[in-house]
């Protein structure tokens, strides 16, 4: 059942979810050297959480190939004919 009633039973439309991040990139470009220090900060964060570098590198890979998948299948059904 979707969680938002309004939503319900409705396809998503994608053009218009493509305007507006068209339109969010154009009105905020890209700051890489902030991208960089969030990354950065998030790196020391889990090191001094004691989670990275993980133990076992492929530790949840099963999860990762579940997302791609799915997002593979969002792909596919934004692509599809109408």
């Amino acid at each position: 059942m979707c969680p938002h009633p309004d939503l319900s039973g409705r396809r998503p439309d994608f053009a218009r979810v493509d305007a507006l991040d068209r339109r969010l990139a154009r009105e905020r470009p890209v700051d890489h050297a902030r991208n960089l220090r969030i990354v950065e900060g998030l790196r020391r964060e889990a090191v001094a959480l004691g989670v990275w570098p993980p133990a076992d590198p492929l530790a949840g890979i099963e999860v990762d190939v579940r997302l791609a998948q799915a997002f593979a299948a969002l792909r596919d059904v934004r692509d599809a004919p109408r």
